[in-house]
């Protein structure tokens, strides 16, 4: 629990320097595509960090994990599969390096699509679900690019504006809170990473 304690504190020490927001823009957009790490834990160090700043963060965040999220469609649709329609070697590196994201929960995955359309990709944006997951598999299997993106916007911008905004309205009880209950938070947000493959198995 040190450690992440330590990238707590590291990462919130970006809210007072000049690359913070490009640290910010650059871990959104990555994590949208293929990085494993959310930025809500960067947005909100920012944020405490520099109160009045929270929904411009905010605001960088989402359209840098929008345009991550575009980049994992192409990802999907340029470079997934081989000439001959079977799994592309880029597509066994995220197999094989990006825990839980396996062939068979990719080809289940587009059972969800069939069924639920916009609904999938709004709920994946907005929840700890692996957004990557969903943004490759929208372009791997030819999903609407409008609806994806159209579904991206709203989904990453209401996650990213609630955040931001509680934190503006309420940041010193909430930095009072945080650091009163780091451990605890740092467990939850671990169950949440880990807990979202197991919620897009739950859909399934």
């Amino acid at each position: 629990m040190k450690w992440i304690k330590r990238l707590y504190d590291w990462v919130l020490h970006w809210a007072h320097t000049r690359y913070g927001v490009a640290a910010l823009v650059i871990l959104s957009f990555a994590e949208a595509s293929f990085f494993p790490i959310p930025p809500d834990l960067l947005l909100i160090a920012l944020a405490l960090g520099a109160r009045k700043k929270a929904l411009r963060f905010a605001s960088y965040c989402s359209i840098a994990s929008i345009l991550g999220g575009i980049a994992g469609y192409g990802i999907g649709y340029l470079v997934w599969w081989d000439s001959a329609g079977n799994f592309s070697t880029i597509a066994s590196f995220f197999f094989k390096h990006i825990p839980g994201f396996t062939p068979e929960l990719f080809a289940s995955i587009q059972v969800l699509y069939e069924t639920w359309n916009f609904w999938i990709i709004f709920t994946a944006g907005f929840t700890p679900i692996p957004f990557k997951v969903f943004t490759i598999s929208a372009g791997a299997f030819d999903i609407s690019m409008v609806m994806f993106i159209l579904a991206s916007i709203i989904s990453r911008s209401a996650r990213f504006f609630l955040v931001a905004g509680l934190i503006w309205k309420y940041g010193e009880p909430i930095r009072s809170f945080i650091d009163k209950y780091f451990n605890l938070l740092a467990i939850a947000v671990t169950i949440l990473l880990i807990g979202g493959f197991a919620m897009i198995k739950l859909l399934l």
